[in-house]
């Protein structure tokens, strides 16, 4: 096989640092990046805002599929931060999808298989042509089955409750470290053994554990990763 850009498929647990993680990897090779996390943030934002979860945080399936065509999800460059912002039905919520309350639904609304299968669409489109990085949770099952290079990362529970509350405190949002662990074990568990596209680690991911890794410890073990598979590719 011969490519100059490869397609890296990004799997693990919330909180890992996936996206910060990718962002880096992307801007290092001058890759696409892709934070499919937002895009079901997304989702799962304008289902709150529509009424469509309903009482004990059940979602409203049938209306939610029901108006999957009326939800529009975009990226768009931000000249400030130098990132994209996601945006829904051409309005920038990239801080509207990082709060607690959208964190708490977002796994029941990405375990509906007709959202899943409308974002994977999306997803597969968007990478087709290589020159990508994808975080998510079903990148190296299901969406890029076929990747060149899939690292699923993972992390100590607790190290990733601290991460997330430190990211929320500096955005000035007021919750507790008890309240973020039992939304990460919550999720973690509704990501696992969700029927439609549970997350898992693919047969051929390598494994990257960083519950004691800075994010440029992390790039160096990419950088060395990334010249082995290159250099396969090659021959």
């Amino acid at each position: 096989m011969t490519k100059n850009k490869i397609t890296i498929a990004i799997d693990g647990y919330s909180s890992t640092g996936k996206s910060s993680f990718s962002k880096a990897i992307a801007k290092r090779l001058g890759y696409i990046y892709v934070d499919t996390g937002a895009m079901y943030r997304a989702v799962t934002l304008y289902c709150i805002d529509n009424g469509l979860i309903g009482e004990g945080g059940f979602p409203d399936t049938p209306e939610i599929i029901r108006r999957l065509s009326e939800i529009k999800i975009s990226f768009a460059y931000n000249n400030e931060t130098g990132k994209s912002d996601t945006m829904l039905n051409g309005v920038n919520v990239e801080t509207d999808i990082r709060g607690i309350e959208v964190s708490q639904y977002v796994s029941s609304i990405s375990a509906i298989p007709e959202v899943r299968g409308q974002m994977v669409e999306l997803q597969r489109e968007m990478g087709k042509h290589g020159g990508l990085v994808m975080d998510g949770r079903d990148i190296g099952t299901v969406v890029f089955p076929n990747a060149d290079l899939k690292i699923f990362m993972t992390a100590d529970p607790r190290v990733r409750a601290i991460r997330r509350f430190k990211e929320l405190e500096a955005k000035g949002k007021n919750v507790s470290l008890k309240e973020i662990e039992k939304n990460i074990s919550h999720r973690d568990y509704e990501d696992s053994h969700r029927t439609t596209s549970p997350l898992r680690r693919a047969e051929d991911a390598v494994v990257l554990d960083n519950s004691n890794m800075t994010l440029e410890e992390q790039l160096q073990w990419f950088d060395l990763l990334f010249s082995k598979v290159v250099g396969a590719t090659k021959q």
